[in-house]
């Protein structure tokens, strides 16, 4: 009998495994799952060198599975000023004011969370001009799509006098001919995240496109190290495994060159970002970093692209006009033929896809997309994904599970759930349509896999308040209650996330011969209110058998 590196006992085990769906006890050996059962049978694996950790009751879960955040976008958040607490002008210039005292040679004072009722209206350059003119200071709405400069920022990016952007981007221009502040998306606040040194980190999801020059070994180490800062962070909340839903090559490599340095501590899935302006041809980069990528560890395998923007802007694409904006629905970013052609070819070539689609009419566009691509190249465990889904028109509900559609959903995300105020956005969506807004139960009943997370640092990474938000959020008045149970959530969080990701033969349950990624909740959390959930604590995370997460000594 083989005998256990470490056992972890006496815990209340939920395993995900439908074959045993509970248990008492896991033994890890050579960082993989030797054994799940009763405390007394998984003492029979301990030896003299065995670490044995004593649960006192607590639940142990497979290790959360981040199915869709930006790890080196959230490396870099950690190091930005905070606001989302904050409203009116005077608060926020005080804030910013104190955060320039404290990093005098930054480049650029980025603040994070600030919604679009932040300043009580509209922000323009001249507002944080008035906070501080002397240093290029920027604001960055929670959804990532939006950022507020004042004027030495769009001076220091060369945007104060506008710039030709894609379709989508935009430098909002005023009447007296110069940039009024407010950057639409990521091509158009990009020469400014450059600015403030962050350019590289951001391609990914800015681009789509490798950084040239080849970056310095000081630049490679300093963007490992904004990705290290990251996944440590999200190892604290008992992640273990992520999908990196913005990526390029560049993202691959640094992955690669950490885990050779043995410093790489969870397990990462990279995508391809399809941007709208590329040829199929560029597919085949996709092609050639899923040959490259695809161990335990790190991965690749499937193409992002994003349909539109988010509603609060008003550049999701809806069916309908927006409530607010009579003649105004936004657009797809790919029209719907060419995003048939794209889709069949990237499934042809037997990769994943996963779409941000947060509008009905988005959610309708890859919706048809995905059926073109069965319908073009017949049937297979395709598990392609649709993000966010943050309004569906009823008549698509039921094709996602008729088509095997993953709703990759965000708990955290969902008006007055968690972070985000239920305004701008509800009354932007209109009463009428909250019953097809951030649907979850609905979808699950319609047969659609269901995946979780956060898409920090869009969202706090937490999967605990994610779990507490997603089972206490209210429904909207009008609509059905759309919370899935503890368990299901629980489910979405781990296997489901897994699944989604295609790692489900690495992680996502707990039993014999998969990964050993545990985390140890602080309590039992079948025991605890929903509402104090965010508050049990992670008291161990644990991937492939090394202990990241120890705040208690445990081990």
């Amino acid at each position: 009998m083989t005998t256990a590196d470490l056992i972890l006992t006496h815990a209340r085990v939920l395993t995900m495994d439908p074959d045993r769906p509970r248990a008492e006890a896991v033994a890890v050996a050579a960082g993989k799952i030797l054994a799940v059962g009763t405390a007394a049978e998984i003492a029979a694996f301990a030896g003299p060198e065995t670490r044995i950790i004593a649960a006192q009751g607590r639940t142990l879960l497979p290790g959360f599975f981040e199915g869709h955040l930006h790890v080196g976008l959230g490396g870099a958040d950690l190091t930005h000023l905070h606001i989302g607490h904050l409203h009116g002008p005077e608060a926020v210039g005080a804030a910013f004011r104190a955060f320039a005292a404290e990093n005098p040679e930054m480049p650029v004072l980025m603040a994070q969370e600030a919604h679009y009722a932040i300043l009580g209206h509209p922000a323009t350059r001249h507002d944080l001009d008035a906070m501080i003119a002397d240093r290029p200071i920027a604001m960055m709405s929670p959804d990532l799509h939006t950022v507020w400069a004042n004027t030495a920022a769009l001076q220091a990016a060369g945007l104060l006098h506008g710039a030709v952007m894609p379709h989508g981007h935009e430098v909002v221009m005023g009447e007296d001919g110069l940039a009024t502040g407010e950057l639409r998306e990521f091509e158009a606040f990009g020469p400014l995240i450059a600015v403030a040194g962050e350019g590289r980190i951001n391609l990914g999801i800015a681009t789509g496109e490798e950084p040239e020059p080849r970056p310095t070994a000081p630049e490679r180490a300093a963007d490992k190290a904004l990705l290290a800062k990251g996944m440590m962070h999200c190892a604290a909340h008992g992640v273990t495994s992520l999908v990196n839903m913005d990526g390029n090559r560049y993202t691959l490599d640094l992955l690669a060159e950490m885990q050779a340095e043995d410093r790489l501590p969870l397990r990462v899935k990279v995508p391809f970002h399809f941007k709208p302006h590329m040829a199929l041809e560029a597919l085949e980069r996709a092609s050639a970093m899923a040959a490259d990528y695809d161990d335990d560890w790190i991965s690749s395998g499937f193409v992002k692209l994003f349909m539109d923007g988010v509603i609060d802007s008003g550049t999701a694409y809806l069916l309908h006009d927006y409530p607010d904006a009579p003649g105004h629905r936004s657009e797809p970013l790919f029209p719907a033929e060419r995003f048939n052609a794209l889709a069949t070819e990237i499934d042809r070539r037997g990769l994943q896809i996963a779409v941000h689609a947060i509008g009905d009419g988005a959610v309708r566009v890859v919706i048809d997309g995905y059926d073109a691509a069965r319908a073009a190249n017949g049937a297979r465990d395709s598990r392609h994904r649709i993000e966010h889904i943050e309004l569906i028109d009823p008549a698509d509900r039921p094709r996602l599970g008729a088509l095997g559609i993953t709703a990759s959903l965000q708990p955290p995300h969902a008006p007055g759930a968690m972070d985000f105020p239920l305004q701008p956005t509800m009354s932007r969506i209109g009463a009428a349509r909250w019953p097809d807004a951030y649907q979850w139960r609905s979808l699950a009943e319609a047969g659609a896999p269901i995946a979780f997370s956060s898409d920090w640092p869009v969202a706090d990474v937490s999967v605990l308040r994610g779990i507490s938000a997603a089972l206490t959020r209210q429904p909207y008045e009008g609509a059905r209650d759309e919370r899935l149970s503890l368990m299901e959530t629980l489910h979405a969080y781990t296997a489901g996330g897994a699944w989604a990701a295609h790692r489900d033969h690495v992680t996502g349950t707990l039993r014999a011969g998969l990964a050993a990624d545990l985390v140890l909740l602080g309590g039992n959390i079948e025991a605890t209110d929903p509402a104090g959930i965010a508050d049990l604590g992670i008291a161990l995370t644990i991937c492939g058998g090394r202990i990241l997460h120890d705040p208690e000594g445990l081990a």
